[in-house]
């Protein structure tokens, strides 16, 4: 191994327990990452790759076993290290940032805290040592106002202000190797932008090697000086960026890259003769905190905002975090109420609507949330989910069992789910029967709250080409919330771009991508990662 080789790889097994759909999450892969090298590691879920890195910093779950295989850190073979050398290595020499820093988190301590345990169990540094370690380091990540972080729950920062505690974690003891497990997937376009720059910046002022997980080829093209290609635990494809980008060798490997969204808006013809079943006037909704008068605090979460949409038109609402996109699905919904203006429904003004009134609206607007995992009853079978909407209103049992067997066809699934639980399914199954349960009441209007943004790119394609099928096949009108520019392009008609709970930019989808007038659209158009690959336009193969 060489001097600048940080982390190699050679012939790793990961074992699977009996029961499990393969034998390996990980089998035969060898890689390597040397010092100041990023490799990506890309892969759809299942692939292996976060069995890899958990493999790495010695924390896999039980019933997974490194069962073959060679993993070098520097000098150093760690593959069967024991468990107190693998503590001593995390954080000293290795380092990990995950996913959901919410869950990484301690919840019920204070940011500080967690960093300074830390350093309380690798250092013998003093007190004031160990705060000013970790003051100078949160100034670094470019957390300001540090004393106010140390001091904060984790439930009172930002997402981004969350990774960026999670990176100064990891970069406490000043690691050789940093593994980063999607640690831009929830955060929206320009808080992801930040927090890779800030990567590469940190990367090259302390020479790390990187070993960023993730499925998002936007962040491999902005990030990546390597690109590793995973598929059912093992290597198909590794090269370059520019050449695996570019030019991808393998046809799964090319399927991947044919299905991200290209940044090219969708021009559909759309129809003014078409109703309008949607519209809010000077929609707002001011949320006040604090209970003593003097210290109470008002957050105007959505301002005077004015939209329509039409039956068979897709509208997107796009923002970054904190601008207003899911309080205003929220009101749309009457799921919070409204501060003020009006939201028609068919041209019926809903806002006051209450109790019995406001029950055939909700039969018009249905929902498809964020999260698959967290959308349906892990105790309810699949049907009973499905039916218990049409049930409830005054559909027989029969009745609703036939349609939920039409939407499942309709959605590209087997009537046999009816009987199954929802973990017997992937995450792109999950949502694809969530999208039934919401079509069961036949609305007229779906909303769908950053529907994709939990799925890997190639099942994200096939959510996005079925929405625009029963779109086109029902003629039902679709509120998209996302923080995906690139998804943006590829599905809706028009956008409304939120800032601060206002809407400062609307328009069709072409409008507004090819001649943004307001400047943060403009940045938020410039922070799409990848903007210079042409996603999108590779045929998928077969």
């Amino acid at each position: 191994m060489s001097d600048s080789q940080v982390l190699e790889l050679r012939n790793l097994g990961i074992a699977l327990p009996a029961h499990a759909d393969r034998s390996h999450a990980v089998k035969g892969v060898s890689l390597r990452v040397a010092r100041g090298e990023t490799l990506c590691l890309v892969g759809e879920s299942g692939s292996g790759k976060s069995a890899l890195a958990l493999g790495v910093m010695g924390l896999l779950p039980r019933g997974l076993l490194i069962d073959a295989g060679s993993i070098r850190l520097a000098d150093e073979e760690i593959a069967h290290a024991s468990a107190a050398r693998r503590r001593a290595l995390r954080a000293t020499r290795m380092a990990m940032i995950f996913q959901e820093p919410m869950s990484a988190l301690n919840p019920v301590m204070r940011c500080g805290a967690q960093l300074d345990e830390v350093l309380t169990a690798h250092t013998r540094l003093a007190a004031a040592q160990r705060r000013a370690k970790i003051s100078a380091l949160l100034e670094e990540v470019g957390l300001s106002e540090p004393a106010r972080m140390l001091a904060a729950y984790p439930h009172q920062l930002s997402g981004g202000q969350r990774q960026r505690i999670m990176i100064a974690m990891a970069l406490l003891l000043e690691p050789i190797l940093l593994i980063a497990d999607e640690p831009t997937t929830a955060l929206d376009v320009s808080t992801q932008a930040q927090i890779l720059a800030l990567l590469s910046q940190l990367q090259a002022r302390h020479g790390m090697a990187l070993l960023f997980v993730t499925h998002d080829f936007g962040v491999v093209a902005q990030i990546a000086d390597r690109v590793a290609l995973l598929a059912q635990g093992e290597i198909v494809e590794q090269g370059s960026k520019d050449r695996l980008l570019r030019e991808p060798r393998h046809d799964y490997t090319r399927a991947l890259i044919a299905a991200v969204p290209g940044l090219v808006p969708r021009e559909a013809p759309l129809d003014p003769a078409m109703p309008v079943v949607l519209a809010t006037h000077n929609l707002s909704k001011t949320y006040v905190e604090g209970h003593w008068p003097a210290a109470r605090r008002r957050l105007h979460a959505a301002r005077d905002i004015t939209l329509e949409l039409r039956r068979g038109e897709t509208l997107g609402i796009v923002g970054e975090s904190g601008s207003g996109k899911s309080t205003l699905a929220r009101c749309i919904l009457r799921l919070v109420e409204a501060s003020s203006g009006e939201i028609l429904v068919d041209g019926e003004n809903i806002v006051a609507l209450r109790g019995a009134a406001l029950r055939p609206v909700r039969r018009k607007m249905q929902v498809v949330f964020q999260d698959p995992y967290r959308s349906l009853n892990p105790r309810r079978r699949v049907g009973a989910a499905i039916i218990e909407g049409p049930l409830n209103y005054g559909l027989t049992r029969g009745a609703a069992l036939e349609r939920a067997r039409r939407l499942l066809a309709l959605v590209r699934m087997s009537p046999a789910a009816l009987e199954r639980y929802p973990h017997q399914f992937s995450g792109g199954e999950r949502q694809r029967l969530c999208i039934a349960r919401a079509l069961a009441l036949e609305p007229e209007i779906l909303v769908a709250d950053e529907a994709v943004s939990a799925l890997d790119v190639s099942v994200q394609a096939q959510v996005l080409d079925l929405l625009e099928e029963i779109r086109a096949r029902l003629k039902l009108a679709i509120v998209f919330i996302t923080h995906d520019l690139r998804v943006a392009a590829r599905l809706c008609d028009h956008v409304a771009v939120l800032s601060q709970g206002r809407v400062i930019e609307y328009g069709t989808t072409r409008e507004v991508f090819l001649a943004p007038r307001h400047a943060e659209t403009q940045a938020l158009l410039a922070a799409i990662p990848g903007r210079g690959y042409r996603f999108g336009q590779l045929r998928r193969p077969g």
